[in-house]
């Protein structure tokens, strides 16, 4: 099922330039130059927390692992936990999110955000375990991973 409708490819410059003033992080997947995926994170501005703004896998990359190796990117850049919002009928990111450790926070009926859609805040708190040590965010976005790679975000 499609949330977002297509973007004009005029438009599509803008929404990047976007996407990396925007966010303190943001780190793609590919293979062979070719995008498979991407997530961006940033301190939101009316709670001050961690936010998981975009997680988006290509649709014909899917079930191959992509979104579970960035999700688990964005979970070691941001070792104090995330927060993130999805569309409550996105049933399939639901699932995903709640396999992976996030927990519901609250429903809202849409009122307050720009599509009018009932969506959902949920949460990854991590549980102190032992011998966990605390985080620095230090250099991270510009640091490499395997099989994805950084793109440090520009000045505005």
């Amino acid at each position: 099922m499609t949330y977002v409708p297509p973007v004009p490819e005029e438009h599509v410059g803008l929404i990047a330039d976007d996407l990396f003033t925007r966010n303190e992080d943001v780190w793609l997947a590919e293979e062979n130059g070719h995008l498979l995926g991407f997530f961006a994170i940033r301190r939101s501005r009316t709670n001050d927390w961690e936010t998981l703004e975009r997680l988006y896998v290509e649709p014909n990359e899917q079930g191959r692992g992509i979104g579970t190796a960035l999700l688990d990117k964005a979970k070691a850049l941001r070792r104090e936990g995330l927060y993130l919002w999805v569309f409550q009928k996105n049933t399939g990111a639901i699932r995903f999110y709640e396999r992976h450790g996030f927990r519901l926070v609250k429903l809202t009926d849409g009122e307050d955000n720009m599509e009018r859609e009932p969506d959902a805040l949920y949460a990854w708190i991590p549980s102190p375990g032992p011998g966990r040590a605390a985080s620095g965010r230090g250099s991270s976005a510009r640091s490499r991973a395997a099989g994805s790679r950084s793109c440090p975000r520009r000045s505005p």
